[in-house]
């Protein structure tokens, strides 16, 4: 009889312990899209179907973008005998990371926010040779007429004070479902084979614990290292164009 007696107890620990590690793999499960406390196992295993399903679109959205950048660069060899893409990679923010972002806006984790206020959850970065590749690339992309751009942030242009040169883009693109087409907010990078060197490296140092070593200011070395890369690419774009130039003589 003890033993039976302890059985529900037993059921409910389980179920407390299997709650606990799912709300740490899916911290949007800590309050369903009507704000609702999670309560029972079953509504915290069809919220993370949910959860599932949002992601599912983001992923979509993702490849739909890598597959336009795939066409542009194959007309462009076609068309101009140039590629001006040298690799693309993709990601999709891990969970956690769409957590801490909207807890830094001051919103609530919930599916609903996600869709409303995260617009990179789904990322495409586009590596290119030069600095006209990547406007050239911009400017293809604007003249599709059903891709939405959102917003624009022009880091090379005017690049970050560490230094941190890129082009931004956020833009909706269509997705079709198997009962409906959405438009899905993808945020896309374009960046030179430098650029993108310079931030790889940045990216390690800033976890770095301590910013001066032996004297050395690693943030104004930074900016100092983006500034000669900068002038290294102006000097290779002069180059690449001159022999495009002797190409088409």
């Amino acid at each position: 009889m003890a033993d039976a007696a302890q059985q529900p107890s037993d059921r409910r620990l389980a179920v407390d312990e299997q709650k606990s590690e799912d709300i740490h793999r899916y911290p949007f499960l800590l309050t369903d899209d009507l704000r609702g406390p999670i309560d029972d196992l079953q509504r915290l295993r069809d919220a993370e179907v949910k959860t599932r399903e949002i992601i599912q679109k983001y992923q979509a959205a993702m490849r739909e973008m890598m597959v336009r950048f795939e066409i542009l660069d194959q007309d462009l060899n076609l068309k101009k005998h140039r590629n001006p893409i040298h690799h693309v990679e993709s990601r999709i923010k891990k969970p956690a990371s769409i957590f801490e972002k909207l807890e830094r806006y001051g919103k609530e984790p919930t599916l609903e926010n996600l869709e409303r206020y995260i617009m990179d959850v789904a990322g495409v970065r586009v590596i290119c040779s030069y600095i006209h590749d990547v406007y050239n690339l911009l400017e293809l992309l604007q003249k599709q007429d059903d891709l939405e751009i959102v917003e624009i942030k022009d880091y090379i242009y005017n690049p970050k004070p560490n230094g941190y040169r890129s082009l931004h883009v956020i833009v909706r693109i269509p997705v079709y479902f198997l009962d409906k087409k959405e438009l899905i907010p993808v945020e896309v990078q374009l960046r030179t084979i430098a650029m993108d060197f310079w931030a790889s490296l940045e990216h390690d140092l800033k976890y770095k614990s301590v910013s001066e070593v032996q004297g050395i200011d690693s943030y104004d070395e930074l900016k100092d290292c983006s500034r000669i890369i900068e002038d290294v690419e102006a000097r290779m774009q002069i180059l690449a164009r001159a022999l495009e130039r002797e190409d088409d003589r």
